[in-house]
């Protein structure tokens, strides 16, 4: 669990304080995230040497796929934090403004800025993060980069400038960011290994100079999926998970992909993109979420009409997910004292 952490600063009377990463340890005690790390300090992870990766204090990412109930906290970081959604949406704030970040989408806060995930709960995806220690704590600090970051003095000077003075905190990734991303993720769920830290060093460089090329070539970035397939999609699995009565109605993969006007390929690959699961076995999430639900709320009402009322055409391959689900037998499940988070 996390150390008591003390105030980072204070500034006219008001207390900023660091990350206390609770709801994360929380998720990851629950067995609600999957979350792969490296640190130092407070925050979750492998804990690193002090002398590896100067300046990074926390970089990794997390994944979930059922629907959640925690959110992250207000908070401040001790650095620059750098997100990258991989998948899913997720609802961003920033300094009191609310945000609507989807696949693709990458987000800077510096370490004033208050911010925090979820509004109040997270939604399924993957998110990438790296936070690092610049020596700065408020706006009118110098920034002292780690010497590892193999930039020429004025790109270096460019970056400083466009990341101190950008008030947009949501821009669209580019390929190569998406990229880097990816690969820091493979090197932190290798650690430790042979050459992971060179490596790691200069996938961090080259993230860095796409992260400058980005921010000199975009606008600040629109919301252009609201309208789009991939808003059609979204809209169709969040009403799949918010009503039994349509999650229960015997659908199939063709049937949910022309729903939503789409083939099969596109709509499975919307699916991935947005819950981190297939179409079927997010339908099956739902269904065995909402009878659940049953379960624990009607507890006169046998298990396996809940079952057949929830969509599924055999008590036995209910039993079987269910299982997969929570870890338990639905009459186990109706026993237990205590809610019962689902495994994802």
């Amino acid at each position: 669990m996390p150390r008591s952490l003390e105030p980072l600063y204070n500034v006219g009377g008001s207390c900023f304080g660091v990350d206390s990463c609770a709801p994360q340890f929380a998720a990851m005690r629950d067995g609600k995230i999957h979350l792969r790390a490296l640190t130092k300090g407070h925050y979750p992870g492998i804990p690193m040497n002090p002398s590896q990766l100067p300046g990074i204090t926390s970089i990794g990412y997390w994944s979930c796929t059922g629907a959640q109930n925690w959110g992250t906290e207000s908070h401040r970081n001790e650095g620059l934090e750098i997100t990258f959604l991989e998948t899913g949406s997720m609802a961003f704030s920033v300094d009191a403004k609310n945000y609507e970040l989807s696949r693709g989408h990458f987000t800077i806060t510096r370490p004033w800025q208050l911010h925090k995930l979820g509004a109040p709960h997270i939604m399924p995806g993957k998110l990438h993060w790296l936070i690092m220690d610049l020596g700065v704590r408020r706006p009118n600090q110098e920034w002292r980069w780690p010497r590892w970051l193999s930039m020429t003095d004025d790109d270096r000077m460019e970056l400083t400038k466009k990341l101190r003075h950008n008030e947009n905190p949501v821009w669209d990734a580019s390929p190569a960011i998406s990229e880097a991303f990816r690969d820091i993720g493979e090197c932190v769920a290798r650690w430790p290994g042979p050459q992971l830290e060179s490596r790691m060093l200069a996938l961090l460089n080259r993230l860095f100079v796409e992260i400058l090329v980005v921010l000199g070539a975009q606008c600040p970035p629109k919301n252009p999926h609201l309208a789009s397939r991939q808003r059609t999609v979204e809209f169709f699995l969040r009403t799949l998970a918010e009503k039994p009565a349509i999650a229960r109605e015997p659908w199939t993969l063709p049937q949910m992909a022309n729903q939503c006007g789409m083939g099969i390929t596109a709509f499975s690959a919307y699916c991935r993109s947005l819950v981190n699961a297939g179409g079927i076995d997010y339908l099956n999430q739902c269904r065995i979420d909402h009878a659940a639900k049953e379960i624990r709320e009607v507890p006169e009402r046998p298990i396996t009409e809940i079952a057949f009322g929830s969509g599924f055409n055999s008590s036995q391959y209910f039993a079987t997910v269910f299982g997969k689900r929570f870890k338990m037998t639905p009459s186990a499940f109706r026993r237990h004292p205590q809610p019962i988070v689902p495994v994802i």
